[in-house]
């Protein structure tokens, strides 16, 4: 398999993945809970508060990275030859 295959294939996967509305909604649901518990952690409790700061983290870099694939291959078809 060449590397545009590989790259075919992924941005596929991608699409198909942000093209279901419930799974764009699924991860604001996780993202918006991870940032509200790490908001309304105890003032004292900075370990439950790093632990969904670092949720909420996570979660924000695998939507990046999503979306830096697809930018990648709009890149990618829109180089000169």
């Amino acid at each position: 398999m060449t590397d545009k295959e590989i790259l075919r294939r992924r941005v596929a996967a991608v699409r198909s993945m942000l093209d279901i509305p419930y799974f764009t909604e699924m991860w604001d649901e996780l993202e918006r809970s991870a940032v509200n518990a790490c908001i309304n952690a105890a003032p004292t409790d900075n370990e439950t508060r790093s632990a969904y700061a670092a949720e909420a983290r996570a979660i924000r870099k695998f939507r990046s990275r999503l979306n830096f694939i697809l930018e990648e291959a709009k890149a990618a078809n829109n180089a000169p030859a």
